[in-house]
């Protein structure tokens, strides 16, 4: 849930960069997508540890790194024709974009069960002093 709400915030700061036309009230959008690149360099890690076996952690890691670079890549290598054919070379329409597949990407986060997360349930109040 916590990395949805941060790819929320990505989402809305990409988005109302369409809207802002003041420098001051650009850093405010900013401020979500960096609250979103913040949580997107640590939390999908955090997620995938819980679940894997200590002994085999690097292993898993390095191969889940795949799944990061080579859509990268991918992108990379592919965007420029998107830009030209899709987008008509308009920049603003490319963050636009951004921030609809961040709100896409934190929808599909609710499918992702969190095994490693601890539930804290039924905690019982703590009178002053004890």
């Amino acid at each position: 849930m916590t990395h949805s709400l941060c790819l929320l915030c990505g989402a809305a700061g990409l988005l109302s960069v369409a809207v802002v036309h003041d420098k001051n009230l650009l850093l405010a959008s900013m401020t979500g997508v960096g609250i979103a690149w913040a949580s997107t360099l640590a939390m999908p890690y955090a997620i995938l540890a819980g679940s894997l076996p200590t002994a085999k952690n690097g292993i898993y890691m390095g191969i889940f790194n795949f799944f990061i670079v080579i859509p990268e890549i991918t992108a990379s290598l592919g965007f420029g024709w998107v830009m030209a054919h899709v987008l008509d070379n308009n920049r603003l329409s490319a963050v636009v974009a951004g921030g609809v597949f961040m709100i896409i990407a934190a929808l599909l986060m609710q499918r992702v069960k969190d095994v490693g997360a601890v539930a804290v349930t039924n905690l019982a109040p703590v009178a002053a002093g004890e």
